[in-house]
């Protein structure tokens, strides 16, 4: 077995990592659409920063601030009309990974103008996109180092991804101060998902060799992190870094490896239930290492050394995951899981043991039952 490890993203980390690197904007081009949502890019120091490193470099810029959580088509194709009206030359996300997704949708659209909402997801295009860079202000998406853009039908509600080389920023400035302005529950949210990237990814099959690495790396400090936040402790800059730095390491192994089936079973609950999205994954623990332990032991071995024993773990997630008031019907569960009838998700077959659609169903009716 083979595996394709392409990761071409440049990261710049550290504090002030912006405008300490304003001329790397330059390479990019002169003019500048920055795509945000309507809070965290002003609240977090981001955006005052980043249009003082593009003035810098005199490079001319317009804001397109209408990405909310879970991006819709819509706002990327109008976002893609936007960046075509201003002649831009490259796109800058600034944001969680709404925003940052969004981006990579939108310099598809901004450069193919006929291309209708639905059909990103077919992947045929005539024009190459436009440059992206992209500024963090969670931790927990990992998007500033992968090639996938999660985006949200607007007819029907349901999230699908699309994935590919010319996905991928150009440039992701890493700076954790940025996330220092996170509400409580956002963060404890990111960074369960941040978790769950690399938890998840490490039990694929494509995690080795480099993957397997960075994934060693950054699963005990993640999971210091959530002790740290299920105990109620301070949440000091150390630990705000701490966390963000883990995100980055957990998107690169995403990146090659993949997701599990929690990520396609959260997406019920944030599309139907309105639960924040790492909050949602997190959900879906207990049989996800249930499954972990029953059919890859010797990686189980490894993940529980590296985190606590089985029990303490999910117990620990529990605590962080408060959607005690969702139930479904069998009905309901049902339905939910019909999306999973016709194609059996990449993701269902990473998991350990596979999943099958009647086994998610099990799963819905068992949790919210």
């Amino acid at each position: 077995m083979t595996y394709d490890v392409y990761m071409p993203v440049r990261c710049i980390y550290g504090k002030d990592a912006v405008t300490e690197n304003s001329s790397l904007f330059k390479g990019l081009g002169s003019r500048c659409l920055i795509v945000t949502g309507k809070h965290a890019a002003k609240a977090s120091g981001a955006l005052d920063d980043a249009c003082k490193a593009l003035e810098k470099e005199g490079i001319a810029y317009a804001v397109f601030d209408e990405i909310t959580a879970n991006p819709l088509l819509s706002s990327c194709r109008k976002a893609g009309e936007k960046a075509r009206e201003i002649n831009a030359d490259f796109i800058l996300g600034i944001g969680g990974g709404s925003p940052q997704d969004s981006c990579k949708a939108i310099a598809i659209y901004a450069t193919n103008p006929d291309l209708s909402e639905l059909d990103i997801y077919k992947r045929v295009y005539n024009n190459p996109p436009l440059p992206v860079a992209l500024i963090g202000t969670t931790a927990g998406t990992g998007s500033e180092v992968t090639a996938v853009s999660v985006l949200t039908n607007d007819e029907t509600g349901v999230k699908k991804s699309i994935k590919g080389p010319d996905c991928y920023a150009k440039i992701s400035f890493c700076d954790p101060k940025y996330t220092y302005s996170v509400p409580l529950e956002q963060t404890i949210s990111t960074a369960l998902d941040a978790f769950a990237h690399a938890a998840e990814g490490f039990f694929t099959a494509k995690c080795e060799g480099i993957e397997r690495l960075y994934a060693e790396k950054c699963i005990p400090s993640l999971y210091s992190c959530l002790k740290a936040l299920a105990q109620g402790d301070e949440i000091t800059e150390d630990l705000r870094d701490e966390l963000y730095y883990g995100s980055i390491y957990a998107g690169l192994v995403i990146n090659t490896c993949g997701t599990a089936f929690p990520h396609p079973m959260g997406y019920v609950l944030t599309e139907n239930y309105g639960v924040l999205h790492g909050t949602a994954c997190a959900a879906f623990y207990s049989p996800f290492l249930d499954r972990c332990a029953e059919f890859s032991p010797e990686k189980a071995k490894c993940f529980f050394e590296m985190t606590d024993e089985k029990e303490k773990v999910k117990s620990l997630i529990a605590s962080l995951t408060h959607i005690s008031g969702i139930k479904m019907s069998p009905e309901e569960a049902h339905k939910y899981s019909e999306r999973w009838a016709s194609v059996t998700p990449g993701n269902f077959l990473a998991s350990p043991g596979s999943l099958t659609r009647e086994e998610a169903e099990a799963i819905l009716n068992e949790l919210f039952g």
